[in-house]
């Protein structure tokens, strides 16, 4: 297995490591389970929106999609990840495929039975060691069975993943027709003019900004045809309001002619 040659922070929150994990009680888990921080300190300076945009698309895009097939997975977002005896570590976008989809304040390892099936990391400027070299070796070495880094300002992206368990280096994932297949997701990735994009098939997965927009066309078309409705509604009505005031009139006259054919000395209801 390789061991990590860049600088992890040593003095960051650890979970315990898993040999004495196993022997602690329920009550010394949960006690650690609450001591474990969820917030950290950042490594580093806010990145604004071209940070957040494509994160925040392919957590929505997954989100829906795996809700869509109805199937259960976890999906983070800088959420704080505890392997046994490592130092914590919070990536752009997480995923957990068939476990609870339950709010968590961490994921820690040793209490969930398993590690992460899914990362992805978002660069935005300065140095991309950390995300195209040191992540690539220390996320192997957990055993992470698939890894993607996306750099939103050179419109890059590149993936790995593990060709066999415990394998403990990765293998890079090779771009087909300008897709980078993931197993691990069922899914591909691809690198479009707006950023990040992931596909099932020929069929690209919306983002929430998108579904929004969807779904107020649709009400608007709904709303355009409910007053459309109602003022085909509002027209026969008083189409039928004309009709009868109509009807009513002939009948005033035909009773007029009738009263001034029997002056006359006719019975207009004789017919013989």
């Amino acid at each position: 297995m390789q061991r990590a040659s860049f600088a992890v922070d040593r003095d960051a929150p650890k979970a315990p490591p898993q040999r004495l994990w196993d022997v602690l009680s329920p009550e010394e888990r949960t006690q650690i389970l609450s001591a474990l921080p969820s917030e950290l300190p950042r490594a580093a300076p806010p990145e604004g929106d071209r940070h957040r945009i494509p994160k925040e698309r392919a957590f929505s895009a997954l989100d829906e999609y795996f809700r869509r097939i109805k199937r259960s997975v976890y999906l983070g977002s800088e959420l704080p990840i505890y392997y046994p005896d490592e130092p914590v570590f919070a990536p752009d976008l997480i995923a957990v495929l068939d476990t609870s989809t339950h709010e968590r304040p961490a994921w820690v390892v040793s209490h969930e039975g398993r590690g992460l099936d899914f990362v992805l990391e978002i660069h935005v400027s300065g140095s991309a060691q950390k995300d195209f070299e040191a992540n690539v070796i220390r996320y192997a070495n957990l055993g992470i069975p698939e890894y993607f880094a996306f750099d939103a300002g050179r419109g890059r992206l590149l993936g790995w993943r593990l060709l066999e368990p415990g394998a403990g280096k990765y293998t890079p994932i090779l771009p087909q027709e300008g897709r980078w297949t993931s197993n691990v997701l069922g899914l591909d990735l691809a690198l479009e003019r707006d950023g990040l994009r992931f596909y099932h098939g020929s069929a690209p997965l919306p983002h929430a900004r998108e579904l929004i927009g969807r779904l107020s066309s649709m009400v608007d078309d709904a709303l355009r045809r409910a007053e459309e409705e109602a003022r085909r509604a509002e027209e026969e009505a008083r189409r039928a309001e004309e009709e009868a005031r109509r009807a009513e009139e002939e009948a005033r006259r035909a009773a007029r002619l009738a009263a001034r054919l029997r002056e006359l000395g006719f019975d207009p209801d004789d017919t013989e």
